[in-house]
């Protein structure tokens, strides 16, 4: 077994290779990784010699820029993933035209991204490196296997959602029925089988999802249905095939609680709205949402469900503390609309690391909603969905190609 390999099921030290063609942000970026506990083993001040450090070195994770001679990050990023199959994080700076950049390294291969640090020392920066740190760690554990088929999937798949049908495909060829393992981010035992794995006994986990197709335009909804989905790393092109698939005609108010830095989730919701059948926008406080709509949570603020005086679902935006490191919330999202939202309810939980979302896909199913969690096939890190399977609460597992037709199995009424 390669240190590499090692590494990634959670022996030894994180390794990195810096990639950037300034020589002081590759010495700030390994002093912060370093002082963070972060073994950095390799350098690379353009694309090409992060292809040649990668071969040489084997890392756990790269950290990479964008803009950069020779070869900038997004060439270098398919040169590895097409080489050498690596963990990629992009540094990326606050700038818009950055955010279309960034997303499309995403959609190249790289698994997640991260503000680049300032030049300055200032007093954010024990901050700044500890968002770094975990960001590296957090990269480093991702299932490239889990990424490549997505990417497969969303390749694959007819892009119908503007004409309200749901689609999707089976990229691997295996029967709908899917199979639960819920073995741990550290390499726990699997369960395998038709029931919960993991959960508490008596709380069956419905694993056996129809194909996309099935979520046909002549199928009847109520006339109004809540959505909310939530995701971290890996998350963004999960979030991306969701919506896709979900048709205009299921009447849904969708809430995305996508972990993202600030500067970046307007570009995505611009994303999602090129890419689904729903009007999706950055949320802002005091709006309403109403069927047909989706919005996504800013970066940098928790989004809170909350009804007007008659009664219709409206939004707000805080900055109260994070929770469990991170704001956007999943968990402050969910539990505010399980206060507020009256009819058919559904919340999602995609690949991630940590816990944020369980404590409020708990709260949906102890409150009559309905609960579905990605597979960990298809995510990028088994980690926020294989715990909320543990709490026994989740009704559907599913692959992230049939992720909205449980869901749509759900609203859909007989």
């Amino acid at each position: 077994m390669s240190a590499a390999s090692e590494s990634r099921d959670g022996d030894g030290s994180t390794r990195a290779v810096i990639v950037d063609d300034s020589r002081f942000m590759r010495t700030l970026i390994r002093r912060l990784l370093e002082d963070g506990g972060v073994e950095v083993v390799g350098e690379g001040k353009n694309g090409a010699e992060a292809v040649e450090r990668v071969r040489e070195h084997d890392p756990d994770v790269v950290t990479m820029d964008i803009e950069m001679p020779t070869m900038n990050g997004l060439e270098a990023v398919a040169a590895i993933m097409r080489k050498h199959p690596t963990p990629v994080l992009m540094l990326s700076a606050h700038a818009e035209e950055d955010a279309d950049v960034t997303f499309d390294a995403l959609d190249r291969g790289a698994v997640d991204f991260v503000t680049k640090p300032g030049g300055e020392v200032t007093s954010s920066m024990p901050r700044v490196r500890a968002e770094l740190v975990e960001k590296v760690r957090s990269a480093a554990r991702v299932d490239l296997s889990a990424n490549a088929r997505a990417a497969a999937d969303r390749s694959s798949a007819s892009p119908t959602a503007r004409s309200g049908s749901a689609t999707g495909t089976e990229a691997d060829g295996r029967a709908s029925s899917s199979t639960v393992s819920t073995s741990a981010e550290s390499g726990g035992a699997a369960t395998t089988g038709g029931g919960s794995a993991g959960a508490s006994p008596g709380n069956s986990v419905s694993t056996a999802a129809s194909t996309p197709e099935d979520a046909t335009p002549t199928a009847r909804y109520p006339d109004v249905g809540t959505l909310v989905v939530g995701a971290s790393t890996g998350g963004p092109n999960v979030v991306e095939r969701v919506l896709s698939d979900l048709p205009r005609a299921a009447n849904l108010r969708v809430l995305v609680v996508q972990h993202m830095p600030e500067g970046f989730t307007a570009r995505f919701a611009d994303r999602l709205d090129d890419r689904s059948a729903y009007a999706v926008r950055e949320a802002q406080s005091g709006e309403r949402i109403e069927p047909g709509e989706a919005r996504v949570a800013p970066g940098g603020k928790h989004l809170v469900v909350t009804s007007d005086r008659n009664g219709r679902l409206s939004l707000d935006l805080t900055e109260t503390e994070q929770i469990h490191g991170v704001r956007p919330a999943i968990d402050l999202t969910m539990a505010s609309a399980v206060e507020t939202v009256k009819g058919a309810f559904c919340g999602v939980l995609l690949t991630g690391m940590g816990r944020d979302g369980v404590d409020g896909m708990r709260r949906i199913g102890r409150n009559g909603g309905y609960t579905v969690a990605q597979d960990e096939s298809t995510s990028a890190i088994f980690g926020m969905p294989r715990r909320a399977i543990e709490t026994g609460c989740v009704d559907a597992v599913a692959p992230a190609e049939e992720v909205a037709t449980s869901a749509l199995q759900y609203f859909e009424e007989e």
